[in-house]
């Protein structure tokens, strides 16, 4: 059908995650702490990375642009579900919609790189630890990190522009509490088959590919340091184990919810918690916790603050 024939929508109702008051209360409170926790905390490793000299390796440049876009990532979705969830306001602009669609495939997609790039770093730490140095140098991490953002941009240009050139005239009701592309999608008035193959080759093969290049090189990690039994390859082993937890919350949501061309489950909305809330907030905590240097350094800034 013609476009022409079509009154453009406006906006846009985000239904959220419930419609009763005390579990909206629920929801805000468990947001606002977890937004908390990502601000907090990825403000802390930024500048603990920025001011102490000796985390000056590739692993924590890497770390501090993790932290980075971590906040970007849940700032894209949470500060408008805190006000929605508190004021009950659910409308948002179609411009805002789409600004938010294309913000958060941009930032979503260069976490997915820069993970992939990160296990990269640890593959080559621990498996050519002499030539380590050479590969990662510092202009090697610049690059690496200006292509994670490259392809995170191209990535959500691509989405974005194949949303725009399609027609919404109603129904306008979003089952989630932010814009994405597939809910967005499914409430075109056109033909949406061959837009939500695109995407979901676009979308769901990049979540895809860079969860299965992770698990490769962590096999490879696993195989090298498989018979060795030293304490540094033991604790190289326990933190790239929990590493791998981490962006298993992170991909496997994303695959689930962009590998479907179509269709829609109730639970839907509730998995992309995992990625958009709960994955930036275990970041921190595993890339932090995990290391020695980083709470060493920590607690130098503390008592520095302190003094």
């Amino acid at each position: 059908m013609a476009r022409g024939n079509f009154s453009r929508v406006t906006e846009f109702i985000l239904l959220g995650l419930s419609d009763t008051w005390e579990l909206q209360l629920l929801f805000f409170t468990l947001f606002l702490l977890a937004y908390a926790m990502v601000l907090l905390g990825n403000l802390l490793i930024i500048v603990t990375v920025r001011t102490d000299p000796k985390l000056s390796s590739p692993m924590y440049f890497l770390l501090c642009n993790l932290s980075f876009i971590d906040i970007c990532c849940t700032s894209v979705t949470a500060p408008r579900v805190l006000v929605a969830l508190l004021s009950g306001r659910k409308a948002i602009a179609f411009e805002g919609c789409m600004a938010q669609l294309f913000f958060l495939h941009f930032v979503g997609s260069s976490e997915m790189f820069l993970l992939t790039v990160m296990a990269f770093d640890r593959y080559t730490a621990i498996c050519r630890p002499l030539h380590y140095t050479a590969i990662m140098a510092r202009g090697a991490c610049w690059a690496l990190v200006a292509a994670c953002w490259a392809g995170g941009f191209l990535h959500s240009i691509v989405q974005t522009l194949l949303t725009l050139q399609l027609p919404f005239c109603g129904p306008n009701t979003i089952h989630s509490y932010f814009c994405d592309v597939p809910p967005v999608v499914r409430l075109a008035c056109t033909d949406t088959a061959l837009t939500a193959w695109l995407m979901a080759s676009n979308s769901g093969l990049i979540s895809l590919g860079c969860f299965l290049v992770l698990v490769a090189s962590y096999a490879l990690i696993l195989a090298t340091v498989r018979a060795r039994l030293s304490q540094g390859h033991r604790k190289a082993l326990s933190t790239c184990a929990s590493h791998l937890v981490v962006v298993t919350l992170f991909f496997v949501p994303c695959i689930f919810t962009y590998l479907r061309p179509s269709g829609t489950f109730p639970s839907d909305k509730y998995v992309c918690v995992i990625y958009t809330i709960l994955s930036p907030v275990m970041n921190p905590l595993i890339y932090t916790l995990r290391s020695n240097e980083v709470k060493e350094s920590m607690w130098r800034l503390w008592r520095c603050c302190r003094a």
